[in-house]
């Protein structure tokens, strides 16, 4: 047999999914089973049929759709050409993430798992669906799931008799080996990341934009910072139409950055190289300069101010000599542990730099090595564009609610993309940003004559500016937006755009102040208010409806709303009108894009 047994496949967003193989992967060293773990699309998917034992981890992101890094695996395995038992040599498991609260619960791993089967493949087990919304949090599914998997997994594929299992708190080997360099390079280091050249920028090759303008657009007073920050894109062959979005990894905060290297006792400018421990498997990081600082590492690729997970406390336990911390690290990695770990980190938010801080004793025995298994590298963030090309040529312009907020540890939280944002300042020179743009859910229609309802109240607003703004320069003026904010003088975005285009019989707008009177309005309130005109563009104008902004009560309150008008005007009853509803989804006809 190879030395390899296991693929661990994963498709990941927000590196949930990625996190979770990983963990997968450590169970599977502890159990002697050789194990390799790569991101979808990254592994050639045609040598899936000489494979033996493959566990998929996916996530399921938008409406539905796979993450990002899974696109071209999913394309590739539901041609029709595929041969119908061409997996049948390959014994699998699927375990899906997802939160139950979305429509389309686990959709991706749900298709997957029936494409395989569908294929050949052997299931050794029914689907895994992990599910936020559990009271144990998806760990109520995976831990019970796994060891199902592992009893199949051991009973077909034995590990070999003469090694012996390792034991939990037993030191797994790191993935990397930083070797450090007496002298820092002779000249300083240019980011490949940031040259700039004439591929479409990426993921890894993101183009700098300069910030060309980063202001606050709520009144000085009001509790929400949110900006309005201008980027320029000249010569970075980026293209994007309405409804696009703009990717960019933020960095950590210079504090944070030298309180860890305080408590790590690392110097920030030292230089090191990194090598892989298994050179059959890991490949160092791409972001990764050959020669690379640790000042880099900890500010621009370890998230090392998220909120850790159960991982993060199973490799700090290893490392723990004081007895009463260790104690304390080997509850929180056990499912035992859950519901006190939920009450230390999740709910109050704590940072894992915050949690190396409570554990003094096991941060200071930490190996340098393990930093890259202890912190995930920093995702990217996506924010709806709020600009259109044809209106502001070499520009991307975005808008940003600055997350912050307190808990009941004393520093308030703080997100770490939009603070980053709001800190840029261009005033004293140049800032850039490594950015990079894909498309989005959103489609507007192309033809002339379709109307376009739009509802985005908050910043919910942005994929619709830009919409509006490719649409009036496309001559096409029927666009209808229902916004809502919290007041009128205090967090009404694009105002004085909205009132030009207005005046200009480019747009009809409704608005919803929710603060300003003592009821509260929404958007929802509006749409009810305007049901015969909804009614004549939806159904004898065939207009498109979209629901942009917060996923929590307004997207259900805004359908609601919709299912109101048909049933009022058209004489539908309750199921008709979510048929109507359904349709329209189907067709596209109405399209949604909310965030959490």
């Amino acid at each position: 047999m190879s030395k390899h047994t296991l693929l661990i496949l994963y498709g990941s967003q927000t590196g949930t999914a990625q996190d979770t193989a990983e963990r997968i992967s450590r169970q599977a060293q502890r159990r002697r089973i050789g194990v390799r773990v790569q991101a979808l699309d990254t592994y050639n998917v045609a040598n899936l049929i000489s494979e033996a034992l493959v566990v998929f981890v996916c996530s399921t992101t938008g409406q539905g759709d796979p993450p990002d890094n899974m696109k071209n695996f999913w394309r590739f395995l539901f041609r029709k050409s595929l041969p119908l038992g061409s997996l049948c040599r390959l014994d699998c498991a699927v375990l899906g993430l997802g939160d139950s609260s979305y429509p389309k619960f686990n959709f991706v791993a749900k298709k997957l798992y029936k494409r395989l089967l569908q294929l050949g493949a052997n299931a050794l087990l029914p689907v895994g669906l992990a599910d936020d919304q559990h009271d144990l949090g998806p760990d109520g599914v995976i831990d019970p799931w796994l060891n199902l998997f592992w009893q199949k997994a051991l009973a077909l594929y034995p590990p070999p008799t003469e090694l012996s299992p390792l034991c939990d708190g037993d030191l797994l080997p790191p993935r990397y080996v930083i070797h450090f360099l007496d002298d820092a390079p002779a000249k300083p280091i240019v980011k490949s990341i940031l040259a700039k050249g004439h591929a479409p920028p990426s993921s890894d090759h993101p183009f700098p934009a300069r910030v060309v303008s980063n202001r606050r657009v709520t009144a000085p007073g009001h509790f929400q910072d949110v900006r309005h920050i201008e980027f320029d894109i000249t010569d970075s062959n980026i293209q994007y139409r309405a409804g696009d979005v703009v990717m960019m990894r933020p960095c950590n905060s210079i504090e944070d950055v030298e309180q860890l290297c305080q408590l790590l006792r690392l110097n920030p400018d030292q230089y090191f190289v990194l090598t892989p421990t298994d050179n059959n498997t890991d490949t160092v990081p791409v972001r990764l300069p050959k020669l690379c600082s640790i000042r880099f590492l900890l500010q621009e690729f370890l998230d090392i101010a998220a909120v850790p997970r159960r991982s993060f406390f199973e490799l700090l336990a290893t490392f723990a000599t004081n007895e009463l911390e260790r104690e304390k690290l080997v509850e929180f990695s056990s499912s035992q542990g859950q519901n006190e770990l939920h009450n230390y980190c999740s709910r109050p938010r704590r940072t894992a730099l915050e949690v190396l801080a409570d554990f003094p004793h096991t941060t200071s025995e930490l190996n340098v090595n393990y930093l890259l298994d202890l912190f995930p590298e920093i995702q990217p963030r996506s924010f709806s564009i709020a600009s259109s090309l044809l209106a502001h040529p070499n520009r991307i312009q975005i808008l940003v609610a600055v997350v912050k907020y307190k808990t009941r540890l004393h520093k308030p939280r703080k997100g770490l993309c939009s603070s980053w944002l709001a800190s840029l300042d261009s005033s004293h020179g140049d800032v850039y940003v490594p950015l990079w743009v894909k498309k989005g859910s959103l489609k507007f229609p192309q033809d002339h004559n379709s109307p376009v309802i739009m509802v985005g109240p908050g910043t919910g607003v942005a994929p619709f500016r830009a919409a509006i703004q490719e649409r009036v320069a496309k001559g096409k003026t029927a666009n209808i937006l229902f916004f809502g904010c919290r007041s009128e003088s205090k967090d009404f975005y694009c105002r004085d755009e909205w009132e030009q285009k207005i005046q200009a019989g480019h747009m009809t707008l409704f608005t919803a102040f929710s603060r300003d009177q003592e009821d509260k309005v929404y958007v929802q309130h509006r749409l009810k208010e305007q049901a015969k005109l909804l009614w004549e563009l939806i159904v004898n104008k065939n207009a498109f409806f979209y629901i942009a902004g917060n996923a929590k009560q307004m997207p259900t309150a805004v359908c609601d709303a919709l299912k109101e008008v048909f049933r009022k005007n058209g004489g539908v009853t309750e199921s008709q009108a979510q048929e109507m509803l359904d349709n329209m989804e189907k067709t596209g006809c109405f399209q949604s894009e909310t965030w959490s």
